[in-house]
């Protein structure tokens, strides 16, 4: 199978390390997040005029640059390099693909607006009691004349205190975890009704509470058909993976050489401890885990146009191989520094940070093993 990349991807590629390395080094972004609002416009800004990379994967009709999940897997490699907190893949990967795959009337208006920068999505689906039961859904959108109105909470809702808009799932019929009756709306964060409770994630990210109460939206709020929009939720959620493990090998790339690069200046007995051996073999088991990922990573990301149950298998074994490697790599990587590691001062407990909540997101490794396991005995059946 052949895994080498366009000219077009791989110019793309260079154009935002190249972009990042000039404008979000550690320490920039280190006093971004110290001080209000707690991340970049400006970047973000960047981003939308002066590289166009929030249109990667759109089509050129509706403003893009004609790509796809190839080029979002590019773009969030290197923000995971970076460990970028604008949130592309909340707006982007996310709300694109709902916007994209749903046949939502209004998608060429709110995709232009993503590409200009002047549209921020986040995506308000996670409830306290449904774990990584994407329908268990307390959350309710009632119908009220041609309209609905939405009643209930959100949890840890990353990108949202930056948001404009939120994508939100709620339930329009049938039992709290039926796979039938869940819908999915376009709402304003600014509508009457809707308020939050923003926090700081341990990643350095923002994340809210968000609760409804009696919010009012209209009928052309409504993404994709009512009460039909299980398997739309899945198909975006497995393509937020497959980006999010790209993110992923960017951290565990920077983990890796950090590492490496200190073992080399760190001695004891007059020796840098890169030459110890034992630790030689230690370097070299990280290194074979983010190569293990790079390749699961690449092979999710080419099977996302593929069968429901072939995308969500190679996601899923995607997902695993990554949360093994965010523990490893990133325990090692800490371990080998020192307590000095898990300093603020020092960038590798940041990327170790990432990778923890990584390995958490969208499902943990064994929530993606089981569903592996699922999927794979379903099918042999």
């Amino acid at each position: 199978m052949d895994f080498s990349f366009t000219e077009e991807q791989s110019m793309l590629r260079d154009t935002v390390a190249s972009y990042l390395a000039d404008n979000y080094d550690f320490d920039k972004r280190r006093a971004a997040l110290k001080s209000a609002p707690h991340w970049r416009p400006d970047v973000w800004k960047a981003f939308a005029e002066e590289l166009g990379i929030l249109g990667a994967p759109f089509s050129e009709e509706l403003g893009g640059l004609g790509g796809g999940y190839t080029e979002n897997m590019v773009v969030m490699e290197e923000l995971g390099k970076s460990l970028v907190v604008e949130p592309y893949l909340q707006t982007v990967v996310i709300g694109g693909g709902f916007l994209k795959h749903s046949g939502y009337a209004g998608a060429s208006d709110v995709i232009g607006k993503i590409i200009a920068g002047d549209a921020i999505l986040a995506f308000a689906y996670a409830e306290p009691q449904a774990r990584y039961t994407w329908q268990d859904l307390k959350t309710t959108a009632k119908k009220d004349g041609s309209g609905y109105v939405i009643n209930g909470h959100k949890a840890v809702v990353i990108g949202a205190p930056y948001a404009t808009h939120l994508i939100v799932t709620a339930r329009t019929g049938g039992g709290q975890r039926d796979a039938q009756g869940v819908s999915v709306f376009l709402v304003e964060k600014g509508a009457k009704g809707v308020t939050t409770r923003d926090y700081p994630t341990v990643d350095g990210f923002l994340a809210s509470e968000v609760y409804f109460e009696n919010v009012s939206v209209g009928a052309d709020a409504l993404i994709g058909a009512e009460g039909q929009s299980l398997a739309l939720v899945e198909k975006v959620l497995d393509e937020a993976v497959a980006a999010t493990c790209a993110e992923a090998c960017g951290v565990l790339r920077k983990l890796h050489e950090g590492t490496l690069e200190y073992t080399k200046q760190r001695k004891q007995f007059g020796v840098p401890i890169s030459s110890f051996q034992v630790l030689q073999h230690r370097m070299v088991d990280m290194f074979i885990q983010l190569e293990q990922s790079i390749s699961m990573t690449y092979m999710a990301t080419i099977k996302l146009n593929e069968t429901d149950v072939e995308r969500a298998k190679a996601v899923s074994a995607a997902k695993v191989q990554i949360g093994k490697a965010c523990k490893f790599v990133g325990q090692n990587a800490i371990q080998l520094h020192g307590g000095m590691g898990m300093t603020d001062e020092m960038a590798i407990g940041h990327y170790f940070k990432r990778a923890t909540m990584i390995e958490g997101a969208f499902g943990s490794t064994d929530h993606h093993l089981a569903r592996y396991e699922g999927l794979s005995l379903g099918a042999a059946a």
